[in-house]
């Protein structure tokens, strides 16, 4: 699929599901998105990195559980009965986004989407393709590829 970015695109539209870390908005190209759960029973996996919270079994597959609050560097999820797993297909593996709370699916225009600045509301920035201003908030656009990539030792 192509980044958001790329001149060859033939819409200039984006749609994102969006959703809350935090106080920080984000949103993940809808296209990445194979579904929304909130499953947390879930199984620990020994000696696996600390944002890494554990494995579920979703109708017979196994798909990794990601704090996505930890991998981007702010603070841990908490659990609550808003939390969910944003199942996102990357390098034909599901993996789980687990996030604060799931917040509206939005249309973005292409031509209104910016560049990420170094550092989104305490956010790392590399984690993040590009930013989209709303009225009253801004959405940090997640790099999905860039967020399920292994930390170099």
């Amino acid at each position: 699929m192509a980044k958001i970015t790329d001149p060859k695109r033939k819409d200039d539209t984006l749609e994102l599901v969006t959703f809350h870390i935090g106080n920080a908005l984000c949103g993940i190209n809808i296209l990445k998105v194979q579904e929304i759960n909130k499953h947390m029973k879930m199984t620990v996996v020994p000696q696996s990195p600390e944002y890494m919270l554990g494995i579920l079994n979703i109708r017979g597959r196994i798909v990794s559980i990601l704090d996505l609050g930890k991998k981007l560097g702010i603070s841990a999820t908490k659990l609550s009965e808003w939390s969910r797993n944003v199942i996102v297909n990357s390098q034909d593996e599901h993996v789980g986004l687990l996030v604060d709370r799931i917040s509206d699916v939005i249309l973005t225009d292409l031509n209104r989407i910016e560049p990420p600045p170094a550092n989104i509301s305490g956010l790392q920035g590399r984690f993040f393709e590009g930013v989209f201003k709303t009225e009253d908030r801004l959405i940090g656009i997640l790099d999905v590829e860039e967020v399920l990539k292994e930390e170099e030792l």
